[in-house]
């Protein structure tokens, strides 16, 4: 994948591209590593959240994100290590604050890496997606591309509908809802830019990090002891 802080084909939601207990020999119980976030990280997070409320002033009306809408917290996807330590250190302050809560996001965690296990493609132990995910094509692409279509993402909320580690998200559910440039194309959420034209939405695209300031930070954190690569979501709260 070279020095790209994440794949070009991720898929989150229907996006067109055109309790800290453990259960002892339980491989899916083991939960990954704490890491320490680096200090550039809250810079960065500035740059896309700046990023996104420009394109949603730009997209007015076709954006229909809004609080409550979960289409884009079903379907596992990729995160990378920065989001990991960025999703646990959330997670962290959530327990000092309101214990039952972090609890129950660990128990929904735990809950899909179970029901996921048997079809995941990577280490069940680490929770590391398998270097073949991101070859296009193979059978892991394959795999991943299929896995919980329908599974709903454990930090969700399931009685509010909200996200309870909304300011620790993943790098991809900031960047989710105005147009985003890929490989493919610009990415559109089917819920937004009805009836926009190509030339509307090109206007409200959003370049989140036109300094690709996550590739650097992923690499600090990747020097410090702990998995390196792509997991998800599940394997990073458990």
């Amino acid at each position: 994948m070279g020095e790209s802080a994440r794949p070009s084909f991720l898929s989150l939601g229907n996006l067109y591209l055109f309790d800290n207990h453990s259960c002892a020999g339980d491989a899916l119980s083991f939960g990954m590593a704490s890491r320490r976030l680096p200090a550039g990280d809250s810079g960065l997070i500035q740059i896309v959240d700046a990023a996104l409320a420009d394109a949603a002033l730009r997209s007015g009306d076709w954006l229909a994100c809004c609080p409550g809408c979960t289409q884009c917290c079903v379907g596992v996807f990729a995160i990378n290590q920065l989001d990991v330590a960025r999703l646990q250190r959330g997670l962290a302050g959530l327990e000092r604050t309101d214990a039952g809560r972090a609890r129950r996001i660990r128990l929904r965690a735990r809950g899909s890496v179970q029901r996921l296990a048997a079809s995941f493609p990577g280490n069940l132990k680490t929770g590391v997606l398998a270097a073949e995910v991101f070859e296009e094509g193979s059978e892991a692409e394959e795999r991943f591309a299929e896995l919980g279509n329908d599974e709903v993402c454990p930090v969700l909320d399931p009685e509010t509908g909200l996200c309870e580690l909304y300011e620790s998200r993943p790098m991809t559910c900031r960047t989710f809802g105005p147009p985003v440039r890929a490989e493919g194309g610009l990415g559109v959420c089917e819920l937004c830019f009805k009836d926009a034209t190509d030339e509307e939405i090109g206007a409200c695209e959003m370049v989140a990090d036109p300094d690709d300031l996550e590739v650097g930070l992923l690499r600090q954190v990747e020097q410090t002891t702990g998995p390196r690569g792509w997991t998800t979501v599940a394997f990073a709260v458990k």
